[in-house]
């Protein structure tokens, strides 16, 4: 009676591990696929993929926030401020310097960008030319409805998105 009950036992004990392990299979993949989310990072970036290359920009400034993908030991996304000047993309991202989107970005520039339901191949360059940077923290201003502060904000960065 003993072995039967301890039997009894290892296979409820089996069962509820084998459903806790398919639920956090199951949150696993729903974090991989369907975010980022809010502040929370995800995967892969699902959505209709566009391969004709982006000469206008100017639609993302009718989004909130971009979502981008960067490839780090395992693809990287996440929710990024964006804004269009003249048609050109810039990604803004305050405290830059170390984030693991950015230094993966430094380390690989081709990306995937996905602007409302449509995902497109891009590069990114880290700007550093001043003019440059000044013209995407207006961009950024105007977008957000704000006053173009000066100086910028320290640490902030920017990187051009362009289509590869």
């Amino acid at each position: 009676m003993h072995i039967a009950m301890r039997n009894v036992r290892g296979a409820a004990l089996g069962a509820v591990l084998g459903i806790l392990g398919a639920a956090a299979v199951a949150a696993a993949l729903t974090y991989f696929f369907y975010c980022p989310c809010s502040r929370l990072p995800g995967g892969w970036l699902l959505g209709s993929e566009v391969t004709e290359p982006v000469a206008d920009w100017s639609f993302a400034n009718e989004v909130p926030l971009c979502q981008i993908q960067v490839q780090s030991w395992l693809p990287h996304s996440v929710n990024l401020n964006c804004m269009s000047s003249r048609g050109q993309l810039f990604l803004s991202c305050a405290s830059c310097d170390g984030k693991t989107w950015s230094t993966a970005a430094l380390a690989n520039p081709d990306a995937r960008i996905r602007v409302n339901d449509s995902v497109y191949l891009v590069t990114l360059t880290r700007v550093e030319d001043p003019e440059v940077l000044d013209e995407a923290w207006n961009a950024r201003a105007a977008k957000l409805g704000r006053q173009a502060t000066r100086p910028r904000q320290e640490g902030w960065w920017s990187f051009r998105v362009e289509s590869r």
